[in-house]
């Protein structure tokens, strides 16, 4: 399966290094762009094949929820399939209810592969997929599920090795010559993928600065992440940080970054953005830490509708450097002291295990015993 994903996941993008980019570059330049397709359609039937159903935030947040929708609409539109969004009633105060009803939508609207956004979507997810047997679920940042001891085979869960590309966030900022650092994280806390972002963030700050014979200082905190919305709040906070010496921020969670690089552009600093390459979003942000949500929608789907379901449903697929899933943006690369040449050999160490990135976040969560980054944590 993962042979299968790496070929698909390559680009210039994120890796140049890999002898499948020159191939999958040339694809791409052909390719739709996502931007470029209606987020609604219509159907002559009324009835849509492929449903996506979000998790919180707004659908077009330039982050998580919206690259996880481009690969939906990406592969609907390049195999002439019909396609829907869903978002659960009550926003950011949405229950398990709201996103069981949205997700029985899709199912009851003729939906053969619904794809889910998130975390908070397990309980829901759960009761969906017992209930609509025949619909495939893709979870993604999800995992394996099951009704009682029988795992359920129409739910395909794929992750991300998140604590790789923040390790190659952090490393290449320190070496860029920041010094003052901050991280904001959404989902209070109890996201995994955020956990995992930011303690690696952490650790490839603190291999930097030993490197460089340094100690960087890292303000750590959840707050005004929980609904990962934009916020007066946040961006308060955030100004108080830039005001008080930070110099970069490393915006974790969707659109929370409004508010990062808003207060960013106030006060003359920078930014880290997630999930997927957001410099075009403001000229605040000097790299991102990327992980393949819509190559690996349109991977997920498409084994579906190759007939070959069963190598993914039922199991948790995690993906990361090996498969060319998860790395920093290199067609907007705007570092000098840190190359590209400097971070293709960083992921080379990654991809051949010689650098290995530590992804038990909950197990030190006050990020105490860094030698050369002193982290405070604002609660």
């Amino acid at each position: 399966m993962k042979k299968k994903f790496l070929a698909l996941m390559l680009s210039a993008a994120m890796v140049v290094s890999f002898s499948a980019v020159t191939v999958q570059a040339e694809e791409s330049d052909a390719a739709v762009s996502a931007d470029d397709i209606e987020d609604s359609m219509t159907s002559d039937d009324g009835t849509y094949e492929i449903a996506f159903v979000t998790d919180v935030g707004s659908l077009k947040d330039k982050s998580f929820n919206e690259g996880t929708w481009n690969g939906v609409k990406v592969y609907a539109y390049e195999n002439d399939l019909s396609y829907k969004y869903y978002q659960p009633a009550n926003e950011d105060e949405a229950t398990d209810d709201d996103r069981y009803d949205a997700m029985a939508a899709a199912c009851e609207a003729g939906a053969k592969v619904v794809v889910c956004a998130g975390y908070l979507q397990e309980a829901a997810l759960t009761q969906a997929a017992i209930d609509y047997p025949d619909v495939q679920f893709v979870f993604i940042d999800g995992y394996t599920l099951s009704n009682g001891d029988d795992v359920l085979t129409n739910v395909a869960g794929i992750n991300f090795q998140e604590e790789q590309c923040g390790y190659f966030a952090g490393y290449a900022v320190v070496m860029e010559g920041f010094t003052e650092l901050g991280f904001s994280g959404g989902g209070g806390g109890t996201n995994p993928a955020c956990g995992r972002y930011g303690y690696g963030f952490v650790q490839g700050a603190n291999d930097a600065a030993a490197e460089l014979g340094i100690t960087v200082n890292i303000n750590y905190s959840w707050l005004y992440g929980s609904s990962y919305q934009a916020s007066p709040e946040l961006q308060s906070m955030i100004s108080g940080w830039y005001t008080n010496g930070t110099e970069i921020v490393f915006a974790c969670g969707g659109s929370m970054f409004q508010s990062i690089a808003a207060a960013a552009s106030a006060n003359d600093g920078c930014v880290v953005g997630v999930d997927v390459d957001q410099s075009s979003e403001s000229d605040t942000v000097v790299t991102s830490a990327m992980k393949g949500l819509a190559e690996a929608t349109e991977y997920a789907i498409g084994v579906y509708y190759d007939g070959e379901w069963d190598t993914i449903g039922g199991t948790t697929t995690t993906l990361g450097a090996a498969d060319g899933a998860v790395g920093l943006p290199m067609d907007t690369w705007s570092m000098e002291n840190f190359t590209v040449e400097d971070y293709e050999t960083m992921l080379a160490s990654v991809v051949d295990g010689t650098l290995v990135v530590d992804n038990d976040y909950e197990s030190n969560t006050t990020l105490e015993g860094f030698e050369n980054a002193s982290v405070t944590i604002i609660e």
